[in-house]
C-alpha cells in the first residue's frame, strides 16, 4: 500500500510540474486538468484513509 500511495504522489508531483509549464509559457490551465488533479488528490485520499483504517 505504500508504495501505491509513492506512485500516486510521483503521478501528482509530475502532473502539477506539467501544469505549472502551461503557466509559465503564459497559456490558460484547461478546465478538465482541474478535473485531474481532484482525481489524483482523490486516489491519495482514499488511499491514506484505507491504509489508515487497515492498520
Amino acid at each position: 500500500m505504500f508504495y501505491f500511495l509513492v506512485v500516486i504522489a510521483v503521478l501528482l508531483l509530475g502532473y502539477a510540474a506539467f501544469l505549472l509549464t502551461f503557466v509559465r509559457r503564459g497559456r490558460k490551465i484547461p478546465p478538465a486538468a482541474y478535473l485531474g488533479l481532484a482525481v489524483l488528490n482523490g486516489l491519495i485520499l482514499a488511499a491514506v484513509l484505507a491504509w489508515a483504517v487497515s492498520r
